[in-house]
Order: C-alpha cells, then structure tokens, then sequence
C-alpha cells in the first residue's frame, strides 16, 4: 500500500505542476486573437520548439509501437526515425525560410498561393480525416495500453481489459483537449518541453536498467549479451526480408519522412510560430540531432524485451510497457507513468490544436466570409472540442487490430502523406505546374494507393513504403506533365512581408553537416562492419568512419569557403556602387 500510494501520489503532483506552469506561463494567450491561439503569438525560442517537436514526435506510437515493432520483428525499423534527421535538415534549410517569409499559418495556405484555393482545401480535409481518425486514436489507445499494463487497472478495479482501455482513452483524451482548447498553441508547446525533458531521461533509464537485468547486475555484461547472443537483432541494414528493408530508406521512407517533417501541419506549426528564422532553425536541426539518439529509446528496450521475456509476449505492442513494469523502481513508477502520459496528452492536444488550425483557417474562414478573431478563436475550440471527442470514440477500437500498430499507422498515412509532399514541392520548384495537375495527383493517389492496400497487395511482393515511393515518382511526373503540355502563367509569389527576423542561424549548415555525418556512422556501426556480427568488427571499420568525417569536414570547409568568397563579393559590389553614387 505505502508504495502505490507514493507511485499514485508522484503521478498526480507532478501532472498537477506541469499543468499549473503551462497555465500560468499561457494565462489569456487563447485570448489574443489568431496568432496567439494557434502560432503562440509567433514568439517560441529554440528551446521551445525542439522540446515541443520532440514530444509531439515521440509519442506513445513511437515509443511503444516502434519498440513492439522491434520485439516483433528486428531493430532496422529506427530507419523510421534515425533518417528523419535528413528531413530536418531539408526543412531548416530550405521549406522553413520560405514559410516564414510568407507570413503563412498553415501550410496549405502556401498552395492557395500557389495553386488555388481547391487544392488548399482538398489537402486540409485529407489531413483533418488523417488526424482525427487514424494519428489522435492510435496515440491514446498505446498510451492506454501501457498505463494500464503499469498500475493494472484492470485487474485492481475489477474491469474487463476493454472498458479499462476506454476509460483511459477517456481520460487521457479529456485532459489533452482542455490543454488544447485553453491554452491554444502556447500551452501544448510549454507542457511539451517539460514533459520531453522528464520523458526522455526517464525512458533513457529503461535501456540502461534492461542491460543491467540481462547482464544479472552488470551493465557491460548486458552488453555483451547483447552483442554475443544475438548480434544479428542489431543489423540496421536490413534486407528484402526484414520489416524494414535498407533500400527503402532511399525511396518511400525518404518521402514520407519529407512529408512529416517539412509538410505536415502538426510540426511545422511549432517551427511557424518561431520568434526568428534563426529560432526555428536551431530549434529544427537540434531537434534532428536528438532524433540520432531516440534509437536508444525507440528499439533498443525491444530487444532487450525479447532477450529477457523470449517470445511469449501476447502481443508485440505490450513488449515495452512489460519491460518498464519489469524493472522500473516503485519508487520511479510514478514520475514516469507522469511523463509517459504527458507524452500521450502533448501528442494528443498537438494534433488537436493542428487541426482546429486547419478547419478554423482553411475551411471555416475562407467559406464563411469571418474576419472576427474572437470567433474564429471561438470556432477553433469548438473544432478541437469534437476532433477530440471523435477520436476518443474510436480509440478503444484498435484492440482489434490483428498487427502491431505503429506499421499500421504508417501504412495509414501513406493514403495521404505521399501526394501532399509531392504538390507542395512541385509547387515550390516549379512555375508553370496548374491548379489541375495537384487536384488530378490527390484523387489519383487515393485511388492507386488504396487500390494496392486492398486490392492488389496479394498479387505484388512489393513493400509498401517502396510503393510509396514508386507513386510519388509517378505522380511528379503526372505534374510536369501537366506543367509541360498544359502550363499556366507562370507564377510569381506574392508580396512578401515577413513577421519576424529572417536572418538565418550561423550555425545551421555546420550542424546539418554533423547530423549527416552521424548518421552514416550509426548505420556503420550497426551493420555486419561493426556490431551485427559474431566476433570483433570488421577492420574495415574504423577507417569508414574516418573517411565519413574527413569528408565531412572537408565539405564543410568548402562550402564555408564558397560562401565567404561570395559575402566578399557582394560587399565590394556594394562598396564599389557606393563609391560611384558619392563620386
């Protein structure tokens, strides 16, 4: 009793503080009009935002699906993860500033711009479906299923399994929506960074407490298990076999990881709401440094799980929450179950205030005519108010799920992230593409790659992340074509007149360097050359290692050499002007 009281007790204190904090830190911001409720009056720092993008990216799909995914099948699964920190780079450096110099709230407010006001809506409404009928549900029923694995409600209150489930879902879904109805952006981002710092290093805990438990006692000890046992289970570079083949991080994965990165309103709204374009880009290219560490978090406890537990597991989604109930002191159960459902509740009120973001401004606005922003503020809780119900409903149903969920989820999102990414980068490379061209890629898409999930998959060993990326070269070609044989007037931007500083972070190209970098040398070290392999590493080991940060550095200097010869330039040029004006 003395200890679930503590656990219990260590729970509510510390859900209590972070919502005491967010509320004082956020008091009257849902009042301030448009940009306060959904952009935070555009005033995040760097902290803010890589906290904020970080939980709203780890959420319990992440963390308990990827790590089932690794229980499941094996560890090549962080491609998911470790290679979105390519997409950050691709966002800081290149959608990022033209977001921002474009004042925008939304994304698909760009392709009004670009396109029309159609195809904005059109993208809305797949996103808003997305949201609030697949991504919300799946957070709180991972969640749900791990509280109650953690404090065995079902069994201490006497419930089936299934009304457990729900009441959490419930529970989970009502504390999120008031986050997101009251405290609009601001809020959701607040609580974020204070959760992701308690989150990230609790869950950093579990792999640390997993070696030790498979080591009896000692840490290196579990290592070596880990690497003697089992060595195979590290291989990164998975094959046609595996759950996710290394070729496929060249095609869909690449593509899908662009789309959620660079496109998909429930991040780039933290980005959005950025104090200076510096800001955003630190707070998005830290937040690719961490995602280079999130595998320790993200599949590593899942193999830890099938070293300890075998494969007696009922169901790969409950690998990890067993684990944190198998070695986790009672002492720290509280605080973790606390971040843990800070976690689900700021991906929750995240995708919540998202989409009231794009009914609110992209449907609700344009079709009625309101320019009173008390009333849209007002529309855009009522819309986070059903989004939320909605997806409370149907949370508790995926306990039908025959699969793990989170390959369920991406395959889910494949009915819309794939042409979304292609209309928008389309629309930003080119100037002739019309209108048609994205609203003939949309409906193709849903049609192919629904044809293929239902319908065709049978007769096709193909992965689907490949199909992903076949359809996505296909339909590029679908809008050139249109650009080629039916262009429009060529599109010129409209007037911009950025809100905030749009000087760029000093640093964003050296840190985009890095990240690339390690990148290389984690899947280096997880391969047959390093780790996935009987014996000692390969000795051609250290020297790919060299070679990637020699060439590193070298690329680096030399762009950094490139641009100074052209800063150089460019002041003479001003220089000299200035010289002939005053002669």
């Amino acid at each position: 009793m003395p200890e679930t009281a503590v656990t219990i007790g260590s729970f509510l204190l510390f859900v209590f503080i972070v919502a005491l904090y967010s509320y004082q830190k956020t008091k009257g911001v849902s009042e301030d009009g448009v940009s306060g409720f959904f952009l935070a009056g555009r005033g995040l720092s760097a902290s803010f935002i890589v906290g904020s993008l970080l939980l709203s990216n780890l959420s319990a799909e992440q963390l308990v699906g990827l790590n089932g995914n690794a229980y499941r099948f094996d560890i090549s699964g962080l491609a998911w993860e470790s290679t979105a920190a390519l997409a950050t780079i691709v966002m800081a450096l290149f959608f990022l500033p033209r977001y921002l110099r474009r004042g925008i709230s939304t994304m698909s407010e760009f392709l009004e711009e670009r396109f029309d006001a159609t195809t904005r809506r059109m993208v809305s409404l797949m996103f808003l479906v997305g949201y609030t009928l697949m991504v919300n549900p799946s957070g709180l029923y991972l969640g749900a299923i791990t509280m109650d694995k953690m404090f065995g409600l079902h069994q201490s209150l006497q419930l089936s399994y299934e009304s457990s489930i729900a009441i959490l879902c419930a529970v989970m879904g009502t504390v999120s929506g008031l986050y997101a109805v009251f405290g609009g952006l601001k809020a959701v981002a607040v609580s974020d960074t204070i959760n992701g710092v308690i989150l990230l290093a609790a869950a950093l805990l579990i792999p640390v407490l997993g070696l030790i438990a498979l080591g009896h006692g000692s840490f290196l000890g579990g290592v070596g298990m880990l690497l003697q046992q089992h060595p195979q289970q590290l291989n990164a570079v998975g094959g046609a076999q595996a759950s996710v083949p290394f070729s496929t991080i060249f095609t869909g994965m690449l593509v899908v990881n662009l789309f959620y990165w660079c496109t998909n309103q429930m991040i780039i709204q933290r980005a959005l709401g950025a104090s200076s374009l510096a800001q955003g880009q630190k707070g998005v290219l830290l937040a690719g440094c961490f995602k280079l560490l999130l595998p320790l978090v993200l599949v590593l406890p899942g193999l830890i799980a099938f070293n300890l537990f075998g494969g007696g597991l009922p169901h790969p989604d409950v690998a990890y929450p067993t684990l944190v109930q198998a070695l986790l002191p009672w002492w720290l159960s509280g605080l973790f179950a606390a971040a843990l459902f800070g976690t689900v509740v700021s991906h929750f009120n995240s995708i919540i205030n998202s989409g009231a973001t794009l009914f609110t401004l992209d449907l609700y606005q344009p079709l009625s005519g309101c320019r009173d922003e008390r009333k849209l503020v007002w529309v855009g809780k009522l819309a986070s108010l059903v989004i939320a119900i909605i997806s409370i409903a149907i949370a508790p149903l995926l306990l039908h799920a025959s699969s793990g969920i989170f390959e369920l989820m991406r395959k889910a999102t494949g009915f819309y992230s794939v042409p979304i990414i292609c209309i928008v980068l389309m629309g930003f490379l080119t100037r002739h593409v019309p209108a048609l061209a994205a609203k003939w890629v949309l409906v193709f898409h849903l049609l192919a790659y629904g044809s293929y999930t239902f319908f065709l998959k049978r007769y096709f060993a193909l992965n689907f992340i490949h199909v992903m990326g076949l359809l996505f070269v296909i339909e590029v070609g679908m809008m050139w074509f249109f650009g080629h044989y039916r262009p429009q007037r060529s599109y010129q931007p409209r007037a911009m007149r950025p809100e905030i500083p749009m000087r760029p972070w000093r640093y964003a190209r050296l840190v985009s360097t890095l990240i690339v970098a390690a990148l290389v040398s984690i899947y280096i070290t997880l391969s047959p050359l390093g780790v996935a392999k009987p014996g000692p590493v390969s000795w051609h080991y250290p020297i790919l290692l060299l070679l990637v940060w020699g060439l590193a550095v070298v690329a680096y200097f030399l762009k950094f050499n490139s641009e100074r010869t052209v800063n150089t330039v460019i002041i003479h040029a001003k220089t000299n002007q200035t010289n002939c004006q005053t002669g």
